[in-house]
């Protein structure tokens, strides 16, 4: 075969360029240290560097940003309960001190503004939020646990559910001493009214200043009677029925506005055997003596459905607790939330960050979760009771100081008569004072019970985080070392073969360049 000259330049020319492209590959992986510069160099290696890339990016995603909001959103929620609890421990130090019979005017002053300023701290503390979403409000993050000002014209329609268990006695007074001030009115004792007290059962609800009561019905285990309000003639009435829908005449409801239209109905605060007593000012049913008999022994179900229109400052929102309805004027329509399904089961909102693959953890925790919505009324309670004990202690001690008066000489036995009286009033004060000061140990602890299990719920998810935090942490060193050796070039290795490539590429340009010096008149 004849051997041209265009064809050992032709031939040299094609290897040059090989050893060119394969120089140019070196040069590319000194600078990159990377195996290969795009997919056709090698794709297994692409391939499998895809995957690891998705996995790393995934892992990142959790390391670098869920598992931090996690715990941002678990520390500030751990933060709110220790605050509430510490908020508790308060109220039961002022329990235990109201205790105290030997309290002076200064003492209860004191209690009264302590008791006034933890109240609104405490539901304070159920505001809190993480970067602007608030903790305690489920799904609606945007929304505040409280009322965060007086709203008079807001309006709900709301469905409470009881228990039998949730009946408790609590102790009623009647009669309060009207001052008098001149001697004419000291003179008339049959102006003193009569101080009494009675105990009855009682369910009271979450809330007070109550605008209407709209249906009551219970279950004690043989039938179901239902109250349903009936207006005819500007009087409201409230008329018995069971599930059949036949009259029930056994049993009746009443509904005051406040506990003194009570006494002045009846003289004072008592009820009938087989009777339910609604005071609407404290949300207080009272339940006559037979029919709590009842209800207890046939472990009843109870639900109440009522209206109440306007709302204070530091007052949980009714949506977080119950099934209920905004009906406020100023709505087009009204808002309807819904807290328990049709089964009365409870509905949770649970808010889950994925922190690992196929891994999500539960952060928030509802208000319902947390604190029991009694907690504003039992402390509204304590307030009101302190706020009458100061007043009966300072009627005592003004008629003290009016039987010392020159003016009153004339009146001395008279004016005793009223001081007697109204040592009753205070004595009665002091010891319902002594009764819900004695209770609210027990419920400040049951209270403080409930935070404490959800602070260590909240530790144990920490705990949890912590294990998927180490685990996420040594899965991405592992997957990166995996990336690493998948695709970076050791750079000893780069360096023998880019020498290597830069050698044959000289040598072949110094070989070329002695064959392309041949022709045929050099064999001639």
């Amino acid at each position: 075969m004849r051997i041209t000259n265009n064809m050992m330049i032709n031939n040299t020319s094609m290897n040059i360029n090989n050893n060119k492209i394969n120089f140019m590959y070196t040069n590319s992986q000194m600078s990159s240290q990377k195996k290969i510069s795009r997919p056709s160099d090698d794709p297994v290696i692409a391939i499998r560097s895809l995957r690891l890339r998705t996995s790393l990016s995934q892992i990142t995603q959790y390391s670098k940003k869920n598992i931090p909001d996690a715990w941002t959103w678990l520390e500030t929620t751990e933060t709110a309960l220790v605050n509430m609890d510490k908020i508790l421990s308060d109220v039961k130090t002022q329990c235990n001190t109201g205790t105290n019979s030997y309290l002076t005017p200064e003492d209860r002053d004191t209690i009264l503004k302590s008791l006034t300023a933890l109240q609104k701290q405490l539901y304070n503390e159920g505001n809190s939020d993480n970067t602007g979403r608030n903790i305690f409000t489920g799904f609606k993050t945007n929304s505040q646990l409280c009322f965060m000002e007086d709203e008079k014209d807001t309006s709900y329609k709301i469905t409470q559910n009881f228990t039998y268990e949730d009946i408790e006695e609590f102790t009623y007074y009647s009669g309060s001493i009207e001052m008098p001030k001149t001697e004419a009115e000291v003179m008339n004792t049959a102006n003193i009214g009569e101080i009494a007290k009675d105990s009855h059962d009682r369910i009271r609800l979450a809330y007070d200043k109550l605008e209407d009561i709209n249906t009551l019905s219970y279950n004690d285990g043989n039938r179901t009677v239902t109250f349903n309000r009936v207006e005819a003639g500007g009087t409201v009435t409230y008329e018995a029925v069971d599930q059949d829908g036949n009259p029930v005449n056994d049993v009746t409801m009443t509904v005051y506005d406040s506990e003194e239209d009570w006494e002045a109905d009846r003289g004072r605060r008592t009820v009938e055997d087989n009777e339910l007593i609604f005071i609407k000012n404290v949300g207080d049913c009272v339940i006559g003596k037979e029919l709590s008999t009842d209800l207890k022994a046939g472990k009843a179900s109870i639900q109440m459905d009522y209206q109440k229109t306007g709302f204070d400052k530091g007052e949980l929102r009714p949506e977080y607790y119950y099934n209920c309805s905004d009906v406020t004027p100023s709505n087009p329509k009204p808002i309807v939330y819904t807290k328990f399904d049709e089964n009365g089961k409870e509905i949770y909102e649970d808010i889950n960050f994925t922190i690992a693959v196929n891994q999500t953890l539960k952060v928030n925790m509802q208000a319902s979760e947390v604190f029991d919505m009694n907690i504003y009324q039992d402390v509204t309670e304590l307030i009101n009771s302190v706020q009458h004990a100061i007043e009966a202690h300072e009627k005592l001690d003004k008629l003290k100081n009016m039987k010392n008066e020159a003016k009153f000489a004339d009146c001395q036995e008279e004016i005793q008569k009223w001081i007697d009286a109204t040592q009753k009033e205070a004595d009665y004060a002091d010891h319902r004072l002594t009764e819900l000061y004695s209770a609210g140990i027990g419920k400040f602890d049951k209270y403080s019970n409930k935070l404490n299990i959800a602070i260590t719920e909240i530790g144990a998810r920490g705990e949890q985080l912590t294990m998927t935090e180490t685990r996420i942490g040594n899965q991405k060193l592992t997957v990166e070392e995996l990336k690493s050796t998948n695709e970076d070039e050791e750079i000893s290795d780069i360096i023998i073969n880019y020498t290597a490539a830069y050698n044959a590429y000289q040598a072949s340009l110094m070989a070329a360049s002695k064959i392309e010096k041949q022709t045929l008149l050099d064999y001639i």
